[in-house]
């Protein structure tokens, strides 16, 4: 490998990307997309994998995922062809719920294939159930919106006019929609002009040996960021709350270190759901599942262009019928808080890999808000309104970010003025919240709260993907959990909790509030820096006597006390502290059902003919709830293997 000439085509193959993600997003219709960012471009080789990706705009996750789901159905491509799909199950996990519309546009060069564009937009309405088709109560994908197996969109050039006529009119705002597919293919044609250009300047053999080179330099970098982290093997555990207060999805992450080599495995995590919390991997090692590794690699690496390459060395698995790698016909439109927290799982695997650890637990919610209503001409519209995270948590050498966790850290904050000129919405207040921070040595990102007025007599608000309202956001090394989220309807002076938010009624005046779960800290809060102290005094985000409770740093009429300061600081040495504090609820819930009883759980219910698992986990569930004390993992697999033989012979 020539580094120079890597270099050049590296940094070629990036200005393409980026020129074509630009046009996407300036052209695009919905507010998802023109102001959010929820989209991409990009351009892979004809096996799949992405060798040029967009880091400046729309979304950067999935730049190591493959696109071979999407184009190996068809034999008999051609220049003009454009193919569309947005069906999680025959794309090998490239879709991950259906809203996300993906398309790929072959590349030909002088009459030979050589590339693929590719775009996908996450279409804010494809009909289905609720507006949006995103609810987390909703348990099958035909519930979700329409559905599109690979299916030529394009026929050399010309628009197959039955499949666009069917998106536009199975779409609450089918016009906005087409708008944003074709401010997508706009962008795809300039990809393909802009690699014609190349080989026109460099020639084709140098275009697919710096492919190659991309690819490889990508991969050699992600192995020597995976030799440094310490050979072994590392589990951990967290938890996704269902659609009641006192369901637990269990999932469970095992990393496995050798070498310059990374295995991740998922087994031991709970079973696909009857809501729309599951998404499909599809047996390969997904972005979804790799995420806080790819992350680490990027982060050590910087100089890493964002490809297929990063994920060579990583070998991932999720066994079929899990809520990570979901079989038919499940519902999916919720998906991304699960792939959060298969984030947080593996990132707690990496504290234990990297000595001294790297990150607390962040808010690990993406609680998209969006609106329905009728304008003053009867049409139905409908808008997202805003992303809605939280905190990051709390890092090895800085403080957390706030408002906003890192698996979100892509999508944009929608301008107040864009909520207010779009929708029937009124902004009462979004601001992040004093003294919500889990406390550390590095402190978590404080949690952010919106309030929401509606201003016409009729609306319709969802807020898919509130999670963490029961288990605090983890610490780590001696560092406080953050604080859970909430979330209120506020009508007529009175005010209602809601926990999850489904599809809400609301009228005039009513007002939604919410607040986020924030980022847990890292650290002993003894050995916080007094300075950073007093700067959350002085911003606001932390009172004096929290400041000297929690801190033993003493201000008094927003003045220092040195003295004082350091006095309280020699009487409370910093202590040690186990490398994970996981937080009251949390600490409740193992007493009964450990991590270890959870796994036992979710492996020997998947041994049940898929047919068969709902009834079994529910019914397996209560009677092992019902036991007094810990539940043991012989006991829940006996139980389970008890339930699967008798429901086999009643239905025989």
């Amino acid at each position: 490998m020539d580094i120079a000439r890597t270099e050049i085509m590296k940094n070629r193959f990036s200005a393409i990307a980026e020129e074509a993600a630009t046009l996407a997003y300036r052209t695009a219709h919905t507010t998802f997309v023109k102001q959010t960012q929820d989209f991409q471009v990009a351009l892979a080789r004809t096996s799949g994998e992405f060798f040029a990706f967009p880091l400046l705009s729309g979304t950067t996750d999935n730049a190591g995922d493959s696109i071979i789901g999407l184009i190996e159905h068809f034999s008999d491509l051609v220049p003009g062809d454009v193919v569309i799909s947005n069906d999680p199950f025959s794309s090998r996990g490239l879709v991950t719920h259906q809203m996300d519309i993906h398309m790929a546009q072959p590349v030909f060069y002088r009459g030979e294939l050589i590339a693929f564009a590719w775009s996908f937009v996450h279409a804010t309405d494809i009909g289905g159930a609720v507006p949006t088709s995103i609810s987390p109560e909703l348990n099958e994908c035909f519930q979700e919106g329409f559905r599109i197996r690979p299916t030529k969109l394009m026929w050399a050039g010309e628009l197959n006019h039955d499949v666009a006529n069917f998106i536009k009119d199975n779409s609450r705002i089918g016009e906005e929609v087409w708008g944003d597919l074709e401010a997508m293919m706009a962008a795809m044609r300039l990809l393909e002009r802009r690699v014609g250009e190349l080989c026109e300047r460099v020639g084709i053999d140098a275009f697919r040996r710096g492919i190659d080179d991309v690819l490889d330099y990508a991969e050699t970098k992600a192995r020597q960021v995976i030799a440094g982290l310490h050979d072994g093997e590392y589990g951990f555990s967290d938890y996704l709350e269902g659609l009641t207060v006192n369901e637990s999805i269990h999932i469970h992450c095992q990393l496995r270190i050798r070498g310059e080599e990374a295995e991740i495995d998922f087994a031991g995590s709970d079973p696909q759901v009857n809501a729309a919390l599951n998404f499909n991997s599809g047996g390969l090692a997904h972005s979804m599942l790799c995420g806080a590794l790819v992350n680490y690699i990027m982060t050590m690496e910087p100089s890493i262009p964002p490809n297929g390459g990063v994920m060579r060395p990583i070998r991932a698995h999720a066994p079929s019928g899990t809520v990570m790698n979901a079989e038919f016909p499940a519902a999916m439109g919720n998906r991304w808080v699960t792939a959060m927290r298969c984030y947080d799982a593996l990132m707690g695997c990496l504290n234990q890999a990297i000595p001294g650890g790297i990150t607390a637990g962040g808010a690990g919610q993406a609680g998209i808000i969006s609106v329905a209503w009728k304008d003053t001409a009867g049409r139905k519209r409908v808008s997202v309104v805003e992303p809605f995270s939280g905190g990051s948590g709390g890092r090895v050498s800085a403080d957390g970010v706030d408002a906003t966790d890192t698996m979100l850290g892509f999508l944009k904050s929608t301008p107040i003025e864009s909520v207010e000129s779009e929708t029937p919405l009124l902004v009462r207040q979004h601001a992040l919240v004093p003294s919500s921070h889990g406390h550390g040595q590095y402190r978590g990102g404080a949690s952010v709260c919106i309030e929401l007025e509606c201003l016409i007599d009729q609306a319709e608000i969802n807020v898919r993907g509130l999670q963490r309202q029961r288990f605090e956001p983890w610490a780590v090394l001696g560092g406080h959990p953050g604080r859970s989220g909430e979330a209120w309807l506020l009508r007529a002076g009175e005010e209602k909790a809601l926990g999850q938010v489904g599809l809400l009624k609301v009228q005039r005046g009513d007002v939604l509030r919410m607040i986020s779960p924030s980022g847990g800290g890292f650290g002993d809060p003894a050995k916080r820096t007094v300075a950073l102290v007093v700067e959350d005094v002085t911003n606001g985000m932390l009172d004096e006597q929290e400041a000297a409770k929690i801190y033993g740093v003493i201000i008094r009429d927003g003045v220092l006390d040195v003295a004082a300061t350091e006095r309280r600081r020699a009487e409370t040495p910093p202590t040690e502290a186990p490398l994970f504090v996981y937080g009251h609820a949390r600490g409740e819930y193992e007493a009964h059902w450990s991590a270890e009883a959870s796994a036992a759980f979710a492996n020997a219910v998947l041994q049940a003919p898929s047919g068969l698992r709902a009834a079994i986990q529910r019914e397996a569930r209560l009677a092992l709830d019902a036991t007094p004390g810990p539940v043991e993992a012989a006991t829940v697999s006996d139980t389970v293997a008890k339930l699967i033989r008798q429901m086999q012979a009643s239905t025989a």
